[in-house]
C-alpha cells in the first residue's frame, strides 16, 4: 500500500486554511473533472482530489491524518502505525459518513468503514449505530489496568476551526473508571460527555485497547507469555518463577520439554465471568560457545547423544 500526500495533491501547504483547501478543491475539481477535461488521466486525477478533499475539508479526519507525521513521502510504502487514531474524540458512527468504495486502500485503511471498529460489536457484522452528537476515541491502556481496574485521568483531543480558518485540537480532560476485566475492543460509554446537538449533550464512546506489554500478549481473555529457558532446564525439568498478572508464580517445567510446548496456568488471564488462561511456550535458548572448552563440550554432546534428525526429511 502506497502513502498519500493529500496536500501535495490538492497543491497547498500544511497549515493551509480550511478557506484555502476548500478553494483548491473548486480549482482542481474543474481542471480534472472527466467530462471537460483534456488533461492526461484526468479521471484518476479527479478521483484523487476528491479523496484528498475528503480528508482535509474535515477537521477530524485532518488532524488524525497530520498526527502521522511527514516521515513518509507520497507513494513511499506505508503500514498504518498502531493504534494511530487512539486519543482523538470522532463524531458520528464512522469516519466517512458514506461509501469510501470508491476510494484508495490507503484511504480506506485509515477512514474507510471497515476501520470503524468501535461501532462494531466484537465478533460480529452489526453496526452500533450512534447520534450525530455522539462521540467516539479509542482509549489505549496498559494490561495491568485491565486486570486490576483503575480509575484515571485522561485528555482527548477534539479537532475544531478557529476563527482564522485553522484546524486546532481542543483538550477534553475528564475521569474514566476501566472496569476490572475490560478486553480489547469493548466500549465504556459516558453519558452526557459527547457533543452538543438538538439542545443536549451525546455521549461519548471509549473502545479499549491495550498498549503493547514488554512480555505479554493478549487474545480476549487469555494471557500468552514467552519464557525463555535453558537447554538443561529443558532437557533434566525445572520449577522456575515466571511473570503473572497477579505477581510471579512456580512453575514447573517438564523433564524433555522441547522449544513450542505450552503449558497453562488455569485462571491467570483476565478476570471475568470466565477467567481467562496464562500459556507460557517454552523458548529454548542455546548458549553460545565462546571458548575451546565449551566448543569441545558441544562436540561430545555429538557421541553422547546420536541423533538423525533430518532422516525423514532427508528421505
Amino acid at each position: 500500500m502506497q502513502y498519500k500526500d493529500y496536500y501535495k495533491i490538492m497543491g497547498v501547504s500544511k497549515d493551509a486554511t480550511q478557506d484555502e483547501i476548500k478553494r483548491a478543491h473548486r480549482k482542481l475539481a474543474r481542471k480534472y473533472h472527466p467530462d471537460v477535461s483534456k488533461e492526461e488521466n484526468a479521471e484518476q486525477k479527479f478521483k484523487e482530489v476528491g479523496e484528498a478533499y475528503e480528508v482535509l475539508k474535515d477537521p477530524q479526519k485532518r488532524s488524525a491524518y497530520d498526527r502521522m507525521g511527514s516521515q513518509w513521502q507520497d507513494g513511499q510504502s506505508f503500514t498504518p502505525p498502531p493504534n494511530w487514531d487512539a486519543g482523538f474524540e470522532f463524531s458520528g458512527g464512522t469516519f466517512t459518513g458514506g461509501d469510501s468504495s470508491g476510494f484508495s486502500e490507503f484511504f480506506e485503511s485509515l477512514f474507510g468503514q471497515a476501520h470503524s471498529s468501535a461501532f462494531h460489536r466484537s465478533g460480529t457484522n452489526k453496526q452500533f449505530h450512534t447520534q450525530n452528537n455522539d462521540r467516539y476515541s479509542k482509549l489505549l491502556i496498559d494490561l495491568e489496568d485491565a486486570y486490576k481496574g483503575v480509575t484515571h485521568s485522561i485528555s482527548l483531543q477534539i479537532p475544531e476551526i478557529n476563527k482564522e480558518g485553522n484546524v486546532i485540537n481542543k483538550l477534553h480532560t475528564l475521569k474514566v473508571k476501566i472496569p476490572k476485566g475490560v478486553t480489547t475492543g469493548q466500549r465504556i460509554r459516558l453519558a452526557g460527555q459527547g457533543g452538543l446537538g438538538k439542545g443536549r449533550h451525546g455521549d461519548l464512546f471509549l473502545e479499549i485497547s491495550f498498549r503493547q506489554h514488554r512480555f505479554f500478549r493478549v487474545d480476549g481473555r487469555d494471557v500468552f507469555l514467552e519464557l525463555p529457558i535453558s537447554p538443561w532446564e529443558a532437557a533434566l525439568g525445572a520449577t522456575l518463577k515466571v511473570p503473572t498478572l497477579g505477581g510471579l508464580v512456580e512453575l514447573k517445567i517438564p523433564p524433555d520439554s522441547q522449544a513450542g510446548k505450552k503449558l497453562k496456568l488455569k485462571g491467570r488471564g483476565l478476570p471475568g465471568r470466565e477467567c481467562g488462561n496464562q500459556y507460557v511456550i517454552i523458548n529454548v535458548l542455546i548458549p553460545q560457545a565462546e571458548n575451546e572448552e565449551q566448543k569441545a563440550f558441544y562436540k561430545s554432546m555429538e557421541n553422547l547423544f546420536p541423533m538423525n534428525l533430518r532422516a525423514e526429511i532427508e528421505g
